[in-house]
């Protein structure tokens, strides 16, 4: 049987995030578009490096993503910073709402991409901010690990 071979999915990424938070929980998302934001996530061009979710009477939903809009679209196309609701268990709900409330802990998107069915995904994560202590450290640890690959492949 013929394998098929992987294929990069990822639309975008929300790079500061590992940077700027402390992953807590990670949950996968399903993410309710218009068929213009669909065409335009196709084309990799969205962003969510100032998005954030809420959970807002009992629904999920992804706040401040820029999916701009689809050249071919005409008079049709979407709102670029819209609202747009995050499709998860009521369950997941349930569970988080009370951690969400916590002071300190905020839902962070970390990325958007196409599932193997061709459906569009958003993983959220459940993060703590990282003090300016904990970033340094990070780029402590980052910097050494670098150090120690240059060493290897020197040798």
């Amino acid at each position: 049987m013929k394998q098929k071979a992987p294929t990069d999915t990822t639309v975008c990424r929300n790079r500061k995030a590992l940077f700027r938070y402390e992953v807590i929980e990670k949950l996968e998302c399903g993410l309710m578009l218009v068929g213009s934001e669909v065409k335009s996530l196709r084309a990799r061009t969205a962003s969510i490096e100032e998005a954030y979710a809420r959970i807002d009477r009992g629904e999920l939903w992804l706040i401040g993503a820029h999916i701009p809009p689809y050249s071919h679209a005409s008079a049709f196309n979407h709102d670029p910073k819209g609202r747009r609701k995050l499709l998860v268990h009521a369950k997941d709900i349930r569970k988080w709402t009370p951690k969400v409330e916590q002071k300190g802990l905020t839902l962070v998107p970390l990325s958007i991409y196409f599932n193997e069915r061709g459906i569009a995904k958003v993983s959220i994560a459940l993060c703590r901010g990282k003090t300016d202590s904990d970033k340094r450290e990070t780029l402590k640890k980052r910097e050494a690990t670098r150090e120690m690959e240059r060493e290897m492949r020197r040798r």
